[in-house]
């Protein structure tokens, strides 16, 4: 296949940088799933709303005829990320506070919205006072979208939202992008685990370890055979219990993601200081079961979503 590139310093990004949720390659996954899961309708109707976003043409030059809406529904999960690391955009920081943080008006929008890819719901395991997250974040976002699509003002802000939420119901199944431990080490929070290392530099961080779950990318392939690859790894997937995959309240998506973060991601050997941390063989392999199972759930869920509400 024709490469298809999007910079490999993009490339690159999109697995190693720990502000992401999953990273390229498990949001891809999540993306393959669903797009399997969807009906010949709202595929339709997904892959003429891709056309619309201003990065279509790079997701499928090169790739054949038959393949193309696959793949640009695949490779359009990592936009959000993407637009982090683009020229034109804003980077309007961590916490909403910009007038714009809130809007929904389609490709116009220039901000990068990093806030919209996860909520901090807070918990301590030593009674350090918490921080309640505050509005807009992951949650607030996939209610406003899904409302959006299911009546669009235009084809335009129904696209974006699309992408959007093709990105963000990923992102709220990856426990820490639904969490922030509070401990008397980090009384303002650890950020969904960015703050613990597990290595002494820190170049290596518990938030990172599990936005690689799912595994990386290949180094220097083209963004179409990544996305091949991804859905080779969807196909063989599990699927999901039919009545979790059937729940379409994000309220409980983000709950389940808390309960595992607590139970299994904040386990041992992590504790409750800043580390570094030795990750175990069994926690890494519990690591990974836990994440297939989440891009399976996801991408069933928004398979269901898409389904119901793209019109």
């Amino acid at each position: 296949m024709k490469l298809v590139r999007m910079g490999l310093a993009l490339s690159f990004v999109l697995w190693t940088n720990s502000a992401l949720a999953w990273n390229g390659r498990g949001h891809m996954i999540v993306a393959a799933v669903a797009w399997a899961h969807m009906t010949p309708a709202s595929q339709a109707r997904a892959a003429a709303l891709l056309k619309l976003n201003p990065m279509y043409a790079t997701w499928i030059s090169g790739v054949p005829a038959a393949k193309q809406d696959q793949v640009a529904f695949v490779v359009a999960a990592t936009w959000p990320d993407i637009i982090k690391h683009t020229t034109g955009y804003t980077n309007d920081g961590e916490k909403p506070i910009n007038p714009g943080a809130s809007q929904n008006i389609g490709y116009s929008d220039k901000l990068m919205h990093k806030y919209w890819h996860y909520i901090d719901v807070p918990f301590s395991p030593d009674h350090t006072p918490l921080v309640q997250p505050i509005p807009p974040n992951a949650e607030t976002q996939i209610e406003a979208f899904r409302t959006a699509i299911a009546s669009p003002p235009s084809d335009d802000v129904e696209s974006y939202d699309m992408v959007w939420l093709e990105h963000l119901v990923g992102d709220v199944h990856q426990p820490l992008h639904a969490t922030s431990r509070f401990t008397k080490t980090f009384p303002s929070g650890d950020q969904g685990g960015n703050l613990v290392c597990l290595t002494t530099s820190c170049s290596s961080e518990l938030h990172a370890f599990w936005d690689n779950a799912l595994g990386l990318q290949t180094s220097g392939a083209s963004d179409a055979d990544n996305a091949m690859a991804a859905i080779a790894v969807a196909a063989g997937l599990a699927a999901a219990p039919p009545v979790a995959a059937g729940d379409g309240d994000d309220t409980h998506w983000i709950k389940e993601s808390f309960t595992i973060a607590k139970k299994s991601v904040y386990a041992t050997p992590i504790k409750n200081g800043k580390g570094p941390y030795k990750l175990t063989a069994a926690y890494k392999a519990k690591a990974a079961k836990i994440a297939k199972q989440r891009a399976e759930l996801a991408g069933e869920r928004l398979a269901n979503l898409y389904n119901s509400d793209l019109h």
